[in-house]
């Protein structure tokens, strides 16, 4: 049978991410909301390629997005530098600043690792708060620009917004498709099944980590600008750690080591709070054992307990076509057998 080709799975829900704005005509809250989704997959995008495909967890994420942020906000307000060249180097910045951190903190493994990245986070938040000559601290900073577009087409609207979002969305996607796909993305792979058996096919144990963790905090800081842009106010609350607990349980519950994975979780993590908004501080109390009953019937996640069943029924399938095969000439052999004896 013809397989299917390879983009065809994106086509349906990208039809539908680009008709939304026709069907939620005049509900701008929606198109809000779906904005910072996006925005907040392509923050996990960049987690789950260091967690997972890589197996290391990264609590300094949120920061390395509020990074990227930051970049945007002083640039903008306090340099009067243009938008986009200030998001050009949201990702680059914080891409240097992954290099040396994670340098260190690759040294360690496992648990080490996470409460190592979470002190990094926690470092991230603070001098964000109290460097107020150059953060602002808790004031924040106020008034960064709108990205600026050209002609008719500009980005100071809700439906504008959630189209950039979404054009971002779907490159950071294509190239990450494209690194997973290829010998650096099965170099990933390879170090987060088995470190010893990776190191004996001559993998670079550092290296192949160290670049997973660069191109993670790109993507984090990619996001972090264009959140810059779409919320147009920052303050140091975006480096919380909670921030980071809000990406991991998204990558939960779309599936970890899944490129669609991040994205599904995304965009259903906001309704689930948005349901549960009305139970306020205590909202947590549901929220909490709904992610523990996921884990345990859905360990994999939405999309990677959907592979996992499609891998089964295409293996069910085979075993299905190649039986009878296999049977042919068996039983034309007992056929031939039998009118022989006949014969005789």
């Amino acid at each position: 049978m013809k397989r299917l080709p390879r983009f065809l799975p994106w086509l349906v829900p990208l039809t539908a991410a680009v008709a939304l704005p026709w069907l939620a005509r005049g509900n701008d809250y929606v198109l809000s909301v779906l904005t910072l989704a996006y925005i907040y997959a392509v923050a996990g995008l960049g987690l789950n390629l260091v967690t997972g495909y890589t197996g290391q967890l990264n609590l300094a994420h949120a920061g390395f997005m509020a990074i990227g942020a930051y970049t945007v906000g002083i640039l903008t307000v306090d340099h009067g530098v243009g938008f986009w060249w200030a998001f050009a180097l949201s990702g680059f910045v914080a891409a240097i600043f992954g290099v040396p951190i994670g340098w260190l903190s690759l040294r360690l493994r496992g648990h080490y690792f996470a409460i190592f990245t979470l002190c990094v986070g926690v470092i991230i938040n603070l001098v964000i708060e109290k460097w107020d000559a150059l953060t602002h601290g808790v004031v924040g900073i106020l008034g960064i620009p709108v990205p600026p577009g050209a002609g008719d087409l500009q980005f100071d609207s809700p439906r504008e917004q959630y189209f950039l979002a979404l054009f971002f969305l779907v490159c950071c996607t294509w190239v990450m498709l494209r690194i997973v796909r290829s010998l650096v993305g099965r170099s990933f792979m390879a170090v987060r099944n088995s470190e010893p058996l990776a190191e004996a096919l001559g993998i670079p144990l550092m290296r192949t980590k160290l670049l997973a963790f660069v191109l993670s905090v790109f993507y984090a800081g990619l996001a972090g600008g264009l959140y810059a842009g779409t919320i147009r106010f920052l303050s140091p609350d975006l480096a919380n750690i909670a921030h980071t607990f809000d990406i991991v349980t998204a990558m939960l519950i779309g599936g970890i080591g899944t490129v669609a994975g991040p994205i599904v979780g995304a965009l259903v993590l906001p309704w689930i709070t948005q349901y549960l908004q009305f139970m306020e501080n205590y909202r947590m109390l549901v929220f909490g054992p709904l992610l523990v009953v996921l884990l345990i019937f859905l360990p994999a996640g939405i999309v990677g307990t959907l592979r996992n069943r499609q891998v089964r029924r295409a293996a069910r399938s085979q075993a299905r076509t190649a039986l009878p095969l296999s049977r042919g000439p068996i039983g034309q052999g007992e056929n031939s057998e039998g009118a022989g004896h006949a014969r005789h």
